[in-house]
């Protein structure tokens, strides 16, 4: 992924309003991040720990999606996978996040969702640039690029759905 600027981010969204848009809390690390291993841009929000913010290119378009998850977190007797990129995490690791939908469908009140690995390192994870518990990646066959391509379809699909 390319490194983005504030204004790239603030203009991607396509999910909220201009408005949210510009009030969106920003990472303040955008310098820091390691742009060539990422697949999409994630971070929470501190003021409002139920939100999460996701930026990527998709289609030759730079689209940014709200989403929002369960502030409740599960208990830690159970493993969930991700759908983006497969990796499996105790307890609250992975959230269901859901995100309103563009156009008329969102301003009726339609949403999408799907589970995605908590601190949205999925990029990393599938690049064994960070570690999640033990036996949270299963061992595959597929190659590591295979496994990005995956995860970036898997990502794609989710955010057609949203454009819908």
């Amino acid at each position: 992924m390319n490194p983005l600027t504030e204004q790239d981010i603030r203009t991607s969204f396509v999910n909220c309003s201009k408005g949210e848009a510009q009030r969106l809390p920003m990472p303040r690390d955008l310098a820091e991040r390691p742009w060539a291993e990422l697949d999409f841009l994630g971070w929470g929000d501190p003021g409002a720990p139920d939100r999460t913010y996701l930026v990527t290119e998709h289609e030759g378009t730079l689209v940014g999606v709200t989403l929002r998850f369960p502030a409740q977190r599960r208990g830690y007797l159970h493993r969930s996978m991700c759908s983006l990129c497969l990796t499996t995490h105790p307890g609250s690791g992975v959230s269901l996040m859901t995100a309103r939908k563009t156009g008329k469908a969102g301003r009726e009140g339609n949403s999408v969702g799907v589970y995605i690995c908590t601190d949205l390192a999925c990029s990393l994870y599938v690049r064994g640039k960070k570690q999640a518990a033990p036996g949270a990646r299963f061992e595959e066959t597929l190659t590591v690029d295979e496994q990005i391509a995956r995860t970036r379809e898997n990502l794609s699909t989710f955010l057609t759905k949203i454009l819908e």
